[in-house]
């Protein structure tokens, strides 16, 4: 058996032209653009990648970007500063500061001084909250993102052995709500973990994010499971792969995504979708 490769690079462009389509209707009906500011302190390679990744999507789902970079040497007072002024601005939207920060800044007071209606990372702990007491307002992008890709197996979340491989608060305790939510039986595992081996196998949905290649063995996964591989790592020679080892659990899955090309385009098409759901939809409960 070889399983079904879930398309991220397609599901998400499906997506963000869902999402341009939108713009299209809302801006001729009058309404204004969606505004996003990306904020990016310092010169972090990796984060410039990402938010020129996000400039261009933004451009072309005919979103305002008003993203800014800040000198390495900012301080935080600047850095909250300029938070607050784009809180109060009516044509933006959606607010992230790109992570990681330098380490002069204090992340979490950072995430916290972004109005939680225009957080559309869903780092907030009050969205945080939100999610947990089912009561979803704006979630983090890459495991709502990965809810999106489960949704187009068909298969039925309800019930299911699902594992989720990482405990960050952005990928794993996410995770693990978003699939409680829809009354899958979750295990979450880390670094504290016995036997990760034995609870990997007995899953029916995996779900992988530690940042480590290849840490989740291909002979671990049940026949028939569904394989999500949040990670991504760069080798020495230069090539990407995820946390899990997928030649070999590419034979044993039902679905499974890919690294590149999987759950990497889906965040960023979810950050599209949360700030259009800013612009559009959402009545701030504040």
């Amino acid at each position: 058996m070889s399983a079904k490769i879930l398309d991220g690079k397609a599901i998400a462009a499906e997506l963000r032209e869902s999402i341009r389509q939108e713009v299209d209707k809302q801006v001729a009906a009058g309404k204004p653009r969606p505004g996003l500011a990306v904020i990016m302190v310092g010169e972090d390679p990796a984060s410039q990648v990402y938010v020129r990744n996000k400039k261009i999507a933004c451009e072309k789902a005919g979103f305002k970007d008003v993203s800014q970079v800040l000198p390495a040497q900012t301080s935080q007072e600047d850095v909250l500063a300029l938070i607050d002024e784009l809180n109060a601005d009516d044509t933006v939207h959606g607010i992230i500061v790109q992570l990681p920060v330098p380490e002069h800044i204090n992340a979490e007071a950072i995430i916290e001084r972004i109005h939680p209606c225009k957080d559309v990372d869903g780092f907030h702990p009050y969205n945080v909250g939100r999610l947990a007491t089912r009561m979803m307002q704006l979630a983090p992008c890459t495991p709502h993102g990965v809810m999106t890709m489960l949704a187009k197996t068909g298969i039925p979340l309800r019930g299911l052995n699902a594992v989720v491989v990482g405990a960050s608060n952005i990928v794993g305790v996410p995770m693990m709500l978003e699939l409680l939510n829809e009354r899958a039986t979750v295990t979450i595992c880390h670094s504290a973990t016995k036997d990760l081996p034995k609870m990997v196998s007995e899953a029916d949905l995996v779900v992988v994010g530690v940042g480590i290649p290849n840490m989740v063995k291909g002979d671990w996964i049940k026949d028939g499971a569904i394989v999500i591989d949040v990670g991504i790592n760069r080798m020495e020679d230069g090539t990407l792969c995820g946390d899990v080892e997928f030649d070999v659990a590419k034979e044993k899955a039902s679905w499974i995504t890919p690294v590149p090309g999987g759950v990497g385009p889906m965040t960023i098409a979810t950050l599209l979708e949360n700030t259009m759901k800013v612009a559009y939809e959402l009545e701030c409960k504040l």
